[in-house]
């Protein structure tokens, strides 16, 4: 399958997205979704064909979609892309136009790289608000997960509040495309920084 939306990050390399295949990326998603640190995906005890099963159900969902993440060509995460207004949410949050929910997760690696999950997050926020109608993301992450809170806030999302779901107490949080946009320019700036930081330490360094 092609790619629906690619992202060049300036110290990653490229990232990209293609429509997920439920049977043929079944027996790979089940590697991601029962590992031990993607408990807050709950679907430890799942089977390959519970996985199959479960993103065939999301294929066939007018208002719910899954897709593959890929770095530098390679499958590397997950995101599912859903109108809060029909799935999820219903119900539970003040749901203005344009609202579009989101799930991540990133495959487990034996090597963790430097600033991965940021930039996933961020190429996934990007690819949502490459759609104009996208006006808000709207997240509902276990209210355990501190470190999907902190990277949330990293890139442009402010809490909302605690929400009781039938699955899990989850912390609702938004982050509109002006918000993205601020954290993005913070971000570059930060690496700017540090990098002129760093060409001056090597530049005064004794030879």
């Amino acid at each position: 399958m092609s790619a629906v939306f690619t992202r060049a990050d300036d110290r990653l390399g490229e990232f990209a997205l293609r429509p997920l295949d439920p049977d043929a990326d079944a027996a790979l998603l089940h590697t991601w979704v029962t590992h031990p640190k993607a408990a807050f995906w709950l679907m430890q005890d799942a089977d390959v064909a519970r996985v199959a099963d479960e993103y065939r159900q999301i294929a066939a969902h007018p208002h719910h979609d899954a897709y593959l993440g890929l770095w530098r060509g390679s499958p590397a995460f997950l995101a599912e892309r859903y109108d809060p207004a029909h799935v999820e949410l219903v119900g539970r949050y003040d749901h203005q136009p344009g609202d579009v929910g989101m799930h991540f997760l990133c495959a487990p690696v034996g090597t963790p790289v430097h600033g991965f999950t940021r930039a996933v997050l961020t190429t996934v926020m990007a690819w949502l608000f490459a759609d104009a109608a996208t006006r808000r993301v709207v997240v509902e992450p276990d209210v355990r997960n501190t470190a999907v809170h902190a990277l949330n806030a990293a890139v442009g999302f402010e809490v909302v509040g605690p929400i009781a779901k039938p699955e899990k107490d989850a912390l609702l949080s938004v982050c509109t495309r002006a918000q993205f946009q601020a954290a993005v320019d913070r971000a570059a700036a930060d690496h700017v920084a540090a990098t002129r930081t760093a060409a001056t330490r090597t530049e005064g360094a004794p030879a």
